[in-house]
């Protein structure tokens, strides 16, 4: 094993052992620096040469099957790893920038699915969550930003379901981020003519029970959404949306009419992930600290569902109407009062 091997191996290893979620390889004009995204915020690793950056990001790409020699434009690129007896996919994306190419390497973990007593801050939260799949057929849609855990909340509802009551469930991803041995995962490939829009038309010939779509992005695979729920289907998906009301209106956006809504969607979440105050360090945990310890941070969620989701569809056909349901806001400002979460959580609230 070469020196930029050796190199490759240890930080993949070491950032496995930190259980961050990506590493960065950032440019700069003389070097470049590499960090590590754990618990949501980048930290600075190290520095290396710019020689070595250049060999590390071509041995990543060769590894990923990506095109070495093109260095202009933007590349993804996948691939496998073993450590500690566990398979983590690593899911490559390059960035072409000033100074030359960014790599960012999202770890996946494979085989492995949090606890149902580890998914929500509060244990409430997680019971009603699982009774949503308690329906036979409709339409609900977990919401939050990029990196808030909706992903990792699907899989284990859906693997804590399937334990309890055997049913044909079916995947559509891009990418497949998680192998599920009891559940039928499809893999988007457009060059394939996979794509959202087909994989479902295909999937609904397959006798599913529960179909699972990673994201509704567009108003093709919306309506087809729509559609599987109609026809005697549990549809759960994905959509970015500010908060569990604006799922309403992102549906509206992709041409679903409010009737369409009103007879299919069940039930709306949004959440986000925050971190957990420590027992023994308190808010500025150390490294060492942060380390030993299993869980570092929980979801809170809001869910709309019941009266005050038809409320809030009323309230999206113009009319005037009161409701009231569980919000992020308050699930947040719970968690501080009860000492599980910092107060500089609220710093940037609004914005998030």
């Amino acid at each position: 094993m070469n020196e930029v091997e050796q190199l490759a191996d240890r930080l993949v290893k070491e950032a496995s052992a930190l259980r961050a979620s990506d590493i960065h390889i950032v440019p700069r004009r003389h070097d470049a620096i590499v960090q590590l995204r754990i618990d949501g915020s980048l930290t600075t690793k190290e520095t290396i040469e710019k020689d070595m950056y250049e060999r590390l990001v071509a041995h990543f790409k060769f590894l990923a099957d990506m095109d070495i020699g093109e260095r202009r434009r933007p590349q993804n690129g996948a691939m496998e790893i073993k450590q500690n007896n566990m398979v983590i996919s690593l899911r490559l994306s390059t960035l072409p920038t000033v100074h030359d190419e960014s790599l960012v390497i999202r770890l996946l973990p494979q085989d492995s699915f949090l606890p149902l007593t580890q998914l929500s801050l509060f244990p409430s939260a997680t019971k009603v969550l699982l009774s949503f799949l308690q329906y036979s057929h409709g339409l609900i849609i977990f919401t939050g930003p990029t990196g808030s855990g909706k992903t990792t909340t699907l899989y284990t509802l859906l693997s804590t379901y399937q334990s309890k009551c055997r049913r044909n469930i079916i995947t559509l991803e891009d990418p497949v981020e998680k192998r599920a041995e009891h559940v039928l995962q499809v893999q988007v490939n457009e060059k394939a003519g996979i794509t959202y829009a087909a994989g479902l038309k295909a999937i609904l010939r397959h006798d599913p029970d529960i179909i699972m779509v990673g994201e509704i992005r567009d108003a093709e695979t919306a309506k087809i959404a729509v559609r599987a729920a109609l026809t005697g289907h549990l549809v759960l998906s994905t959509m970015h949306a500010r908060n569990a009301v604006g799922a309403i209106y992102r549906l509206l956006e992709f041409d679903v009419s409010l009737q369409e809504i009103e007879q299919t969607l069940l039930a709306v979440t949004a959440q986000r992930l925050v971190g957990l105050m420590c027992p023994l360090c308190g808010e500025t945990c150390s490294s060492f600290c942060r380390q030993q310890r299993k869980t570092r941070r929980a979801a809170i969620y809001e869910w709309l569902h019941g009266e005050a989701l038809q409320k809030a569809i009323q309230e999206a056909r113009g009319e005037k109407v009161s409701y009231r349901y569980p919000t992020l806001q308050q699930m947040l400002k719970k968690g501080v009062a009860l000492g599980f979460v910092s107060p500089s959580v609220f710093e940037g609230w609004g914005s998030a």
